[in-house]
């Protein structure tokens, strides 16, 4: 006789999930007394962790004893209020609780038949949004376009060139792959997912064309595009894709829209809109600026695991057309035949991604939009943007440093301002060492017209006013002692350079 698995009972579930409640919980109290980063070296973790899986089970009392010993003490904690790095991942409370149900519940989403709800609750999500965003009617479900759940932007980036390929061959890349040379449109300043998209679609980086960016506001350059593109044409090359920026990873840069899809649409080139951080900003009439021209556009994303207190994975992705996308990549086996897709009254989201499978994510836009609504999501960017602006002006009014970048959302770029570019590099290197070493915070840099620069991102849902304003103190404390050693180290060189020389005498 085979057997039963020992599974957790009803019960025994109910009471260990108030347990992990309570943990995280806990975990979100505490934050602000954690350091950001752990302080562990390379395979400390692993060290914890047996050679091999127990061979008998063990009580969940012990399991939850060792997330303390084992698996926090590892962590970067992106919820902390003093985490600043890359852009925020987000979580709230409704989101997590979303998971939990998802997790609970199960249900593999690939069909409409598969999940009815879980369908339709992501078509009605996606236009909900769309609608607090105020995206253009071609991209709501009720006419051609409509929107999907992809898991990253970096996937609504692959996506987009797929279907941009399926279009500049007239369907021939669907059957006969990439016949031709194809080329792909993107800023200096745009996402590395761009070039990956681009391998593994098949064209290869060298398909990739960085078209360089205006030197003040970092935003790409219509008439370098358009060079670009005359270029290719002429050397009898296919132009697919422009990727447009709302909002770059390293400095938030805004490419002009209107200039770049009335192009696209001169030369029939498909424009998708990466908007994966900044696109949560057009939630608030104020912020939608950024968006002037995104209705010449094909396909647009945004990450609401960003900014928006989504927990990762959601990133939300329409297009104009959605008969293309299904096209270039519906595969339609014997075994997912079914009475409701063959009807063509429903959608099936396998159809609009890479993988089959999918989760019911469209419950954790339900959650968060029905808790928050509106209103309190604005309050969210708001209060980021305006701390922003706060964190600038300190930096501004300190003349040992300077702004070198546009900040018009939550994210801050500045650097120690010395005259000799290599020292200023190496100060600045230092600066974001010892800051990020105190654990107190976390910063990351990133590279402005080849000079080494500080970011600094607001958005963690616990951070406040005082957070920021303790990092700027912590900041200008740091600076000095770097200041100090740098003088020392200054004129230790001009004294060796002077003895070098023979100009300190004899004595």
């Amino acid at each position: 006789m085979v057997e039963q698995a020992p599974h957790m009972t009803a019960d025994e579930f109910r009471r260990y999930g108030h347990q992990v409640v309570d943990w995280v919980a806990d975990y979100w109290s505490g934050l602000p007394e954690r350091r950001v980063t752990p302080d562990v070296s390379p395979g400390d973790t692993a060290a914890f962790l047996p050679a091999r899986a127990p061979e008998t089970g063990e009580g969940f009392d012990e399991i939850v004893k060792d997330l303390d010993t084992v698996v926090t003490p590892g962590l970067t904690h992106w919820q902390h209020p003093n985490f600043y790095a890359y852009f925020p991942a987000n979580t709230s409370g409704p989101s997590v609780l979303a998971d939990l149900v998802c997790a609970g519940i199960g249900v593999q989403g690939m069909l409409w038949a598969t999940g009815p709800a879980c369908t339709e609750m992501e078509t009605v999500m996606l236009d909900w949004l769309a609608d607090l965003l105020d995206l253009p009617a071609r991209f709501r479900s009720s006419g051609q376009g409509g929107g999907v759940i992809q898991d990253s932007a970096s996937s609504a980036t692959l996506v987009a060139t797929l279907v941009a390929l399926y279009r500049a061959s007239g369907g021939r890349w669907r059957t006969d792959g990439v016949d031709r040379h194809y080329t792909i449109y993107t800023s200096t300043q745009g996402h590395s997912s761009i070039e990956k998209a681009a391998r593994l679609a098949g064209v290869g980086d060298g398909a990739v064309r960085l078209i360089d960016v205006d030197s003040s506001t970092l935003a790409l350059r219509p008439a370098s595009l358009r060079s670009a593109l005359e270029a290719d044409r002429a050397a009898d090359r296919v132009p697919a894709l422009v990727v447009a920026t709302i909002g770059t990873t390293s400095t938030t840069a805004v490419d002009p829209l209107p200039e770049i899809g009335e192009m696209c649409r001169e030369f029939g080139v498909w424009l998708h809109v990466d908007a994966a951080y900044a696109g949560a900003s057009a939630i608030c009439p104020e912020l939608r600026w950024s968006h002037t021209g995104v209705e010449l556009a094909d396909s647009y994303c945004f990450d609401p695991h960003k900014w928006l207190l989504t927990g990762f994975d959601c990133d939300a992705f329409w297009v104009a057309d959605r008969a293309e996308l299904i096209q270039a990549l519906s595969v339609l086996p014997e075994y997912l035949r079914n009475a409701a897709t063959e009807s063509g009254a429903v959608i099936d989201y396998r159809d609009w991604q890479v993988p089959l499978g999918r989760r019911f994510r469209a419950l954790k836009l339900w959650f968060v939009l029905r808790w928050y609504g509106a209103e309190g999501l604005r309050a969210h960017i708001r209060s980021g943007v305006a701390v922003a602006q706060e964190f600038a002006s300190w930096v501004r009014s300190d003349r040992r440093f300077e702004i070198v970048a546009p900040y018009p959302f939550s994210l801050v770029c500045f650097r120690l301002r010395l005259d000799d570019d290599a020292a200023s590099d190496a100060a600045n290197a230092e600066l974001l060492r010892r800051l990020n070493a105190s654990g107190a915070l976390y910063l990351t840099h990133t590279k402005v017209r080849d000079r080494f620069v500080l970011r600094l991102a607001i958005g963690a849902p616990q951070t406040t006013r005082e957070h920021v304003a303790e990092a700027w103190r912590l900041i200008q404390q740091t600076t000095s002692s770097v200041d100090h050693d740098l003088e020392v180290m200054i004129d230790a060189d001009s004294r060796r350079s002077a003895h070098d020389h023979g100009d300190l005498g004899a004595g």
